[in-house]
């Protein structure tokens, strides 16, 4: 046995609570070490009624394997510990270490430990999230809706976006297409900011209290809100916390004052006042117009605070995605979360965390993250082609057992964003690698997610290239290619097993399956990247039969997968 390669770590992703009575425990082993895991639990105070079970082997990656078991529990004072078996070859596996037998009359020295399920401990994710389907609106770009608000001067619709430009797209542009939103399925809408700034795309806030004036006012926004929930469409506001604009009332009170300001606390200052050209104060990244906010001051705090207080209940938002979050100390977002969560428990928190974003993720800060490493594994995979299928399952496998079920559930999960390059372009314009894409997108545990116009083949580099206006002239789209989103979102909203389902994976040759199940229901996405033919044969019981549901036809269990193709195989 490869003793070495073992990891168990109680509280953590390898032992949390997924709801009041049901704790979820993992093992990780060496890949093909083990022929069996077991475990052995019960209540701490009467570990005589300790009972034993086999684990289930959920997961693979290049290394490790990953098992689990699911214990539901009316004592949740638990003690366990695993028994490790290949061939003839047994091993007790206790957090004093490795012993041959276990000595019940000193369990409570040896054993694992998960103390007790405190309901306020417990990571609880909003209910909707299971069908949410999200869409992210850069505002400046996606409609003009009034041109009498509109910024001078303003530039072409269509034209090749600069990083100064603006091109006029407002709330009301948002109202009056909402009737497009609910046509293709969306139902959760993440606008990037809407307060007060200089900038096209308002990362650099005046005034966290106002609309911009070029987006409109609070009227419009009520409206858009308002519109939105009739539709049943929820709204995600971008909470740009980390730093603030060198514009804003407070950064010109420190630039006039210095010292003698009360806001000069409020920032990170070297020396007496702030020189904008000596960049004498910490930054988002290395840009002088966007000083870091100090949150550990307690004003500060109360201040943004009382932003978030605001704008929730006063036009009844359903949640804040955040900006730059991992810059941001933990205590800053314990007491977010408090705030929010007291105001609507069903409002959702979502980081903008690039990296691995366990530390946010233990259920008193962030209910998910924007899921970039899982978008980075896309990108490889559909779009640069660097990676094959056995890879590309390995690199997805690690990143589900990073977090706990109900984070993985809730993750916003995306191929291309504000901050990206459009998918398509990454692509090399190659229409098949997108759909493959999104199709494993729409199939995937997690939100699925929609960056304005990926839907109808918009392309486009890096910033500024990514933010173009939104091409409303049909006779421009791809159809196909919105066809497919169509019918992906109807799928996904409608299928049990996407929404709420187990995942698991298996690749034969140049093919990625993904198996999704729920109850006696089962759907596997098949997934063939490569450029030739493949086939795939569907495990099936007696009587049951198979459909694809992107095509609507029924087939045999064995079938021949076309190069670049995708097919939704539903078992029933």
């Amino acid at each position: 046995m490869n003793l070495q390669a073992l990891c168990h770590i109680p509280c953590s992703n390898y032992a949390y609570a997924y709801n009041d009575n049901e704790l979820h425990i993992r093992l990780r082993t060496a890949k093909d070490d083990m022929d069996k895991v077991k475990i052995y639990y019960g209540p701490k105070f009467q570990w005589h009624q300790k009972q034993s079970s086999d684990m289930q082997k959920i997961m693979s990656d290049e290394f490790y394997d990953y098992y689990e078991y699911r214990l539901k529990v009316e004592d949740s004072r638990v003690g366990y510990y695993f028994e490790l078996i290949r061939g003839r070859e047994k091993l007790i596996y206790t957090e004093a270490g490795f012993v041959e037998a276990f000595n019940d009359d000193m369990g409570y020295c040896y054993f694992f430990q998960y103390p007790y399920i405190n309901s306020i401990d417990v990571h609880h994710e909003p209910e909707w999230i299971k069908d949410a389907v999200f869409y992210q609106i850069f505002v400046e770009r996606f409609y003009n809706g009034n041109k009498a608000n509109s910024p001078r001067p303003l530039s072409e619709w269509e034209a090749e976006p600069t990083p100064k430009s603006f091109f006029g797209g407002d709330l009301q542009g948002i109202i009056e297409k909402l009737d497009y939103l609910e046509e293709i399925g969306i139902n959760s809408i993440y606008l990037t900011p809407i307060f007060e700034s200089p900038s096209n795309h308002k990362y650099d806030i005046v005034n966290y209290l106002e609309i911009d004036h070029y987006f409109g006012d609070k009227e419009v926004f009520k409206e858009l809100v308002q519109q939105a929930h009739k539709r049943g469409i929820r709204i995600i506001l971008d909470a740009v916390f980390n730093h603030c604009s060198y514009l804003s009332e407070q950064f010109q009170d420190v630039m006039k004052k210095g010292r003698a300001s009360k806001y000069y606390d409020w920032f990170f200052i070297k020396g007496d006042k702030p020189d904008y050209k000596q960049m004498n104060y910490l930054t988002f990244s290395i840009v002088p117009y966007m000083p870091k906010l100090n949150t550990e001051n307690e004003k500060v705090r109360e201040f943004l605070y009382e932003v978030v207080r605001y704008w929730t209940e006063t036009f009844e938002i359903d949640g804040w995605r955040l900006d730059v979050s991992d810059e941001i100390d933990h205590e800053f977002w314990r007491g977010f979360r408090k705030v929010l969560k007291g105001i609507n428990k069903e409002a959702i928190i979502i980081g903008e965390n690039w990296h691995n974003a366990s530390p946010w993720l233990m259920g008193e800060q962030f209910d998910s993250v924007m899921n970039y490493p899982v978008t980075k594994l896309m990108g490889d995979f559909f779009a640069r082609e660097e990676i094959g299928a056995d890879t590309f399952i390995n690199g997805i496998s690690t990143l589900l057992m990073r977090y706990p079920k109900q984070v993985n559930e809730a993750m916003l999960n995306l191929l291309d964003s504000h901050d990206t390059e459009r998918f398509l372009t990454t692509c090399k314009g190659n229409i098949a690698s997108l759909k493959n894409a999104a199709a494993f997108l729409f199939g995937y545990v997690g939100m699925p997610c929609i960056y304005y116009g990926t839907e109808i083949g918009m392309d486009g580099v890096y910033d500024p290239g990514c933010r173009k206006g939104f091409i409303w002239d049909r006779e421009k789209w791809n159809m196909a290619l919105f066809g497919f989103y169509k019918k992906l979102i109807k799928i996904r909203k409608t299928e049990p097993a996407l929404m709420k389902g187990e995942i698991s994976f298996t690749h034969v040759d140049d093919l990625v399956v993904m198996h999704r199940s729920y109850g006696n229901e089962r759907i596997d996405i098949i997934i063939n990247q490569s450029d030739g033919l493949c086939t795939y044969k569907i495990a099936i019981d007696e009587g049951q039969e198979v459909y694809e549901l992107l095509s609507d036809r029924k087939l045999k269990p064995e079938i021949q997968v076309l190069p670049k193709i995708a097919l939704y195989i539903k078992v029933k």
